[in-house]
């Protein structure tokens, strides 16, 4: 197929796109009406950030979605940005731009190819089913050109998954290795199945937790769908504000956002609530796709111990043992999971820098990093709550 008949279009908001077309490069397993793989780069949650005012003016993330026609047909597209400084990314370039302003460079405004405020592995590059290849080359060739033809100092597309790693560095982009915690489902029949796979000692841990956790004098549920009330976005609004305020100084989203999550995306959310005489008094919001449960915002206005780690993380478990789900994603950071059951998984993204020197420097950087997060997870690994091979270390 010749490239040279696909049309590059930079678009200032998804508006401008209708969801069909979107979504049949971003979900096209999901036509059918069916589950997405990820719930993060369809129309409906992108549209949200958008409309909601949780991107564009004054944010910081500034709409710039890259699209790829050919004969008038949409076939690639990505979530792209103009970002005019590294916030609600998770996988952080702060020391590049200290450096390069530091020898004189403007590093800002950068392109980000990503979802905002949300570290979790998806395709960034999305394309039509049959135009994998040179929908992803496309849509590279054009963001590197818009970079350059406007000066701009780097590029950059975070949590794309391994395959458009290794793709991006075939094309040349460097490639960069991070780590998060996931946990795996080993086909496992309910919680204590799961529990089984442990050493004694961490599932004694879990079930102590799980017991302190539940004692805290009222009960749990998880809400999804239909269950979902606009009083439960009040009073989640209310968590999310006081996790924002104290982790980034200020919420990344706006509470209109989620209202037009309680519009179009119940059926995408999993909210567990923990309630003391009938008040809401912690909750955690996951999002979920076909394959992964997505951990992502949690909050309290009453503190109790190990209440985090049930909703965050044991909840999420029994959700995805419940449903079929092979993994949880929980978040960024976090090396308590280990201890829980998460394990160390690689995370990628793909960057190119305009500079020469500069792209040189940060490559060797690189180099360094990867091999630093391989051993890491490799040790992290190891220290895993699973039983071991030998009987000796199962205790």
């Amino acid at each position: 197929m010749d490239q040279s008949q696909i049309e590059i279009r930079v678009l200032s908001s998804l508006d401008l796109i209708p969801a069909a077309d979107w979504d049949s490069c971003a979900c096209p397993e999901a036509l059918d009406g069916s589950r997405p793989l990820d719930p993060f780069t369809t129309h409906r949650f992108l549209l949200a950030l958008e409309e909601s005012g949780s991107v564009g003016r004054g944010t910081g993330w500034q709409p710039q979605y890259l699209t790829a026609y050919l004969d008038g047909m949409l076939i690639a597209a990505a979530p792209m940005y103009a970002k005019s400084h590294s916030q609600g990314e998770y996988i952080f370039d702060h020391s590049w731009a200290h450096a390069y302003e530091s020898a004189g460079g403007r590093y800002y405004p950068k392109l980000q190819i990503a979802v905002p405020f949300t570290p979790a592995t998806g395709r960034r590059f999305l394309t039509r089913p049959g135009y994998d290849g040179i929908g992803m080359s496309a849509l590279v060739q054009g963001a590197v050109q818009l970079a350059a033809e406007n000066r701009i100092s780097s590029l950059h597309a975070t949590f794309c998954t391994q395959a458009e790693a290794l793709a991006g560095r075939e094309m040349g982009l460097l490639d960069r290795s991070s780590q998060q915690f996931h946990w795996l489902n080993d086909d496992y029949a309910d919680f204590d199945g799961f529990l089984e796979a442990l050493s004694s000692r961490k599932r004694k841990n879990i079930r102590k937790e799980r017991a302190r956790a539940t004692a805290f004098g009222g009960e749990i549920h998880t809400l999804t769908g239909a269950e979902l009330r606009p009083e439960h976005w009040d009073v989640f609004w209310e968590f999310y504000q006081d996790t924002g305020s104290r982790k980034w100084g200020s919420p990344y989203l706006t509470r209109q956002f989620f209202d037009i999550v309680h519009e179009t995306m119940t059926d995408d959310v999993a909210m567990v609530l923990a309630e003391r005489g009938g008040y809401p008094v912690a909750g955690a919001l996951n999002f979920i796709g076909r394959e992964t449960l997505f951990g992502r915002y949690w909050g309290c206005n009453e503190h109790h111990p190990c209440l985090h780690f049930e909703l965050c993380y044991y909840r999420a478990i029994d959700f995805a043992i419940a449903h079929g789900l092979a993994r949880v994603e929980a978040g960024a950071q976090g090396e308590h999971k280990l201890a829980r059951g998460y394990l160390p998984t690689r995370t990628y993204s793909l960057h190119w820098i305009a500079d020469p020197g500069f792209s040189d420097a940060v490559a060797k950087f690189l180099d360094a990093e990867a091999q630093a997060v391989g051993e890491e997870i490799e040790i992290l690994t190891d220290y895993g709550p699973f039983r071991k091979a030998n009987p000796e270390e199962q205790q």
